[in-house]
């Protein structure tokens, strides 16, 4: 048991260079050999683990992936539909170190798939998971079971945190982010007002 604890341990280790390097400078930067220097380890140690540098890719798109559900599943639940909705919804934006970080990774690896077609899955694995999100807050706030009229809401809202995530990538790390969250606010509070 300890063996497969250190080589989980080491996957995320190396998932973890990956994405610094990808932040700092790009993901043309990432090889085996400058993932192995980023971590610490030498380069036949992480050819153990990730033979080549697409399994080292995909694996990293993977764990970010997960860690980003497992934020929004600890999510704590509020008696306010819309706050909760929001709090939720805030996750898909790079408002933190870590989400702008996934943030930049994710554009990164999309930009990668077609280099690497293993990343096409994970990418359209995540933007389902998006859309199901979105479609849970709209059933949360309007009270209706899905229907032409609901599936059009949920597609303006991950239209609306898709296009507030990249505008804030675009801005530097330090600024005022408070409009996008009262931006996504009114949005879901919108909902809530056509409910039947």
């Amino acid at each position: 048991m300890p063996r497969t604890i250190d080589r989980d341990a080491r996957k995320a280790q190396l998932a973890s260079a990956v994405w610094r390097i990808i932040v700092e400078r790009g993901i043309g930067a990432v090889s085996v050999r400058s993932v192995a220097d980023e971590a610490g380890v030498v380069v036949g140690s992480l050819r153990h683990v990730f033979p080549t540098r697409a399994e080292l890719l995909e694996f990293s798109a993977r764990l970010m992936v997960e860690r980003a559900t497992a934020r929004i599943l600890a999510t704590p639940r509020s008696d306010d539909p819309v706050e909760f909705a929001c709090a939720i919804m805030r996750h898909l934006l790079p408002l933190e170190p870590d989400s702008r970080a996934e943030f930049e990774v994710n554009l990164a690896l999309i930009a990668e798939s077609p280099a690497l077609p293993s990343l096409v899955e994970i990418r359209d694995y995540a933007t389902r998971e998006v859309e199901e999100l979105c479609h849970q807050a709209v059933e949360l706030l309007t009270a209706r079971p899905r229907d032409d009229t609901s599936l059009a809401a949920a597609r303006h809202l991950h239209a609306l945190v898709d296009g507030l995530a990249l505008h804030l990538l675009t801005q530097p790390a330090d600024a005022d982010s408070t409009w996008a969250t009262a931006l996504l606010r009114a949005e879901l509070a919108s909902l809530t007002a056509r409910s039947p």
